[in-house]
């Protein structure tokens, strides 16, 4: 499954919407994508499963890229 994660590239920092960061990922669950990320040290706000008609608008966007972690 592929998962949308909201992040901030500051751990230690307050999240910001306008600093908000986006990266798709791809996953068993929630808590893999987590476990996936925990070395890049992501401030991580929100974590979404995307398919259907949502993954499909998803992907029609240029910044569309699956992280293979």
């Amino acid at each position: 499954m592929i998962f949308k994660v909201f992040f901030q590239q500051k751990f230690n920092e307050v999240p910001v919407r306008e600093f908000t960061k986006t990266v798709y990922v791809e996953g068993e669950t929630e808590a893999d994508v987590r476990k996936k990320l925990a070395p890049r040290n992501y401030n991580i706000e929100f974590v979404t499963p995307i398919s259907g008609a949502y993954l499909e608008y998803e992907q029609k966007s240029e910044f569309f890229k699956v992280e293979s972690i």
